[in-house]
């Protein structure tokens, strides 16, 4: 199901209390939102949290209105959704939504109460950086292929045939998702897989875009992650099977420090794990398609790599 909450939004904007029609809005709509600002901002009921309000309240919002005018953003997401149906032969209920966010991540994906949901914050979608909303001027074209990457996740922590850790522990915290969690207690091989596989679905459903656009990098990081690979995959691969919230913050997030990026001595670029996860998984997408490789056990992948390594020696 597709769900936008911008009109809404962008009423609390136009409110003559502002920051009291945003607070009615969250509260409208407070599982979801809860959920995202503490997945991906910080809690609402954080200190901090009235602060981060005040700013994307008064934030310049020309960019998005334009935006909102020139392109069909429902219709895009509707499209989305009907591929990823029939490609990831999705067999849980997950809803889409389209809103607009506090200058956090893109897209993400969330689960409440047992439901999938995948989501995109429309002010990084304008085409044009704005420094008020913290916008990243992407091409709105690309909500598409980064619908479909939270999509895929979605099934693989909630369809009822997928053998994921993510879904083991999703379903352990009663129906949720939480970042930091999943982050501490799944496997380091089953982050960088479950990465892997969104990056893979993306470019099934949503294909025509540069190969770094995938993995949201620009040209330069994604060809210094080719030079890096072999570095990289020696490093990691005696530690795939370790736990820990360090992992997720050096390989997969955004905003880590230099000291935690640090691998064998070198600085190792931003979110470096979802171009190595799409290396792990390529050949078993390739060998059993990507419905059944969303819904497979994070370990049978390296047996489809040496399978590969086999072949071709």
């Amino acid at each position: 199901m597709l769900i936008d909450l911008v009109p809404e939004f962008l009423s609390a904007l136009e409110a003559k209390d502002p920051m009291a029609a945003y607070r009615r809005y969250v509260d409208d709509h407070l599982p979801v939102l809860k959920a995202y600002w503490h997945n991906y901002i910080i809690d609402l009921d954080s200190p901090h949290a009235e602060s981060v309000i005040e700013r994307s309240v008064a934030a310049d919002r020309k960019d998005l209105h334009t935006m909102l005018h020139d392109f069909d953003i429902a219709a895009a997401a509707e499209e989305t959704i009907a591929r990823c149906e029939d490609l990831f032969d999705i067999d849980c209920a997950i809803d889409v939504y389209l809103t607009v966010g506090v200058g956090g991540a893109n897209a993400g994906e969330l689960v409440v109460a047992g439901r999938g949901i995948a989501f995109v914050c429309l002010e990084h979608f304008t085409g044009k950086a704005n420094p008020s909303t913290l916008g990243l001027g992407l091409k709105p074209q690309q909500i598409s292929l980064w619908l479909a990457h939270e999509i895929a996740h979605a099934v693989r922590y909630l369809s009822p045939k997928s053998n994921s850790e993510m879904k083991r522990i999703v379903a352990e915290m009663g129906g949720y998702y939480d970042y930091w969690e999943t982050g501490s207690r799944a496997s380091f091989r089953e982050l960088i897989v479950n990465e892997g596989l969104a990056v893979a679905a993306a470019r099934k459903a949503a294909p025509g875009f540069e190969a770094w656009d995938y993995f949201g990098y620009g040209r330069r990081q994604f060809r210094r992650l080719r030079e890096l690979e072999a570095f990289l995959t020696h490093h990691l691969r005696s530690e795939l099977d370790n736990t820990g919230l360090g992992y997720r913050l050096r390989y997969l997030a955004g905003g880590a420090n230099p000291n935690q990026r640090l691998v064998g001595g070198k600085v190792i670029p931003e979110r470096a794990g979802y171009y190595l996860g799409h290396r792990m998984v390529e050949n078993t997408v390739a060998q059993l398609g990507l419905a059944t490789s969303l819904r497979t056990e994070a370990d049978a992948f390296e047996e489809f790599e040496d399978l590969a390594a086999d072949q071709t020696a």
